[in-house]
């Protein structure tokens, strides 16, 4: 018999390189950039931030067991749907949503005028109340490959409550 945990707690983080040609997607909206993320999917790093952290708090793995990038079904897919997959999964194990903390890590283009955006986007998704969703952003200072603009980075905590 499995332990019903009244609070768990999970994080996550991911990684983009930038690239030319490509779209950049960020928490569910799309950016104006000369450079968008290279993925399987549509690379938001920001959506498979909260994924995995969604998914470890449940116990669950991680967003690469669930969706492969090996899987052809998975190839360009919006990552919204992942994140609304997710959250079945952990509905399905008896959880919800708590809060989200997230930031993101990039020089440019700059978060806080889409951020507003982004929480309405996310909670929509995960069925919670936008005040629910915290989305921060930094940039590395120029330093190592974000401060280059050759990548991005994500980072996400989420509170999970046992569904009552």
């Amino acid at each position: 018999m499995q332990l019903k945990i009244p609070f768990r707690i999970g994080f996550g983080i991911d990684f983009h390189q930038l690239v030319p040609n490509r779209e950049l997607w960020i928490g569910g909206v799309k950016l104006e950039h000369h450079k968008g993320a290279l993925g399987h999917s549509d690379a938001d790093v920001l959506l498979h931030a909260i994924c995995d952290a969604m998914l470890g708090a449940a116990c669950l793995g991680d967003i690469g067991i669930h969706f492969p990038d090996t899987d052809e079904k998975y190839k360009n897919i919006d990552s919204k749907i992942l994140l609304k997959k997710s959250n079945e999964l952990i509905k399905k194990a008896g959880y919800q949503i708590g809060n989200i903390d997230s930031t993101v890590c990039l020089e440019l283009p700059k978060i806080k005028p889409h951020a507003a955006q982004m929480q309405k986007v996310i909670a929509g998704i995960l069925d919670v109340n936008e005040n629910q969703v915290s989305i921060k952003a930094t940039t590395s200072e120029k330093m190592g490959f974000v401060g280059r603009e050759e990548g991005i980075a994500a980072y996400a905590t989420v509170l999970l409550t046992a569904i009552q």
